[in-house]
């Protein structure tokens, strides 16, 4: 993964800015990427004697993120705009996010609560694993397992193939799309560029590849 450091000009007595850049080719990358840029800005924080800034570009059509680290004058802190205090949030938009989370966690419930979804144990059972093995498993995206706050991890039974194996792309998946719940929506969801099926469409007709390249363009906010 290329680090670049470059330096721009000076212009009308101001100093010149330092920037760490890092082309990011997957949005997995991007947690770690910013981690070792933290690094670097506390490193030349600390060199330089004064305050440093992120700067995170996204490209849609590179496909890819840049972080930079960015060496500010110093003189213009002085005259940064105070930051304000926030204004009390508004009572009906308050009223109206408490009711849109009641119902997102009503159907977090519902969808735990259908017949395909197995516990741990039903599951682990299925696979002739242990219950342990299947926490292990979910753990490393090799199975996809959905977290609620009352039932627990619960396991579609449709992840497995006619084998009885879970399908192959799961891991992938989990590494794109980066979160179980985002998996499940990805595999439940009609997509044009699948020709209006669904990931688990593909996956059942062996299109790998095809799903692994949706959910890359998803990850990436292109929607296709």
């Amino acid at each position: 993964m290329p680090v670049m450091k470059t330096t721009t000009s000076e212009h009308q007595g101001e100093a010149p800015s330092i920037a760490f850049s890092m082309k990011l080719p997957r949005k997995a990358d991007f947690e770690k990427a910013l981690l070792r840029q933290y690094t670097r800005a506390v490193e030349l924080s600390e060199k330089a004697g004064h305050q440093v800034s992120f700067r995170v570009v996204v490209d849609p059509l590179a496909g890819a993120q840049t972080i930079s680290v960015v060496e500010e004058d110093p003189s213009e802190a002085e005259h940064a705009f105070p930051v304000e205090e926030a204004s009390k949030p508004d009572e009906e938009l308050s009223a109206a996010l408490a009711v849109a989370r009641e119902r997102g966690r009503r159907r977090v419930a519902e969808i735990l609560g259908e017949d395909d979804m197995l516990s741990a144990d039903a599951f682990s059972d299925l696979l002739g694993v242990s219950r342990v093995t299947v926490n292990t498993k979910r753990q490393s995206g090799q199975v996809l397992g959905l977290d609620g706050a009352k039932r627990g991890y619960r396991f579609p039974v449709w992840q497995l193939d006619q084998d009885g194996r879970p399908y192959a792309a799961l891991p992938k998946l989990h590494e794109i799309l980066a979160g179980a719940w985002a998996v499940y929506r990805f595999l439940v969801s009609p997509h044009g560029a699948l020709d209006g099926r669904t990931g688990l469409d593909a996956l059942k007709r062996g299109r790998d590849a095809d799903a692994i390249a949706v959910a890359e363009s998803v990850a990436r906010g292109d929607f296709r």
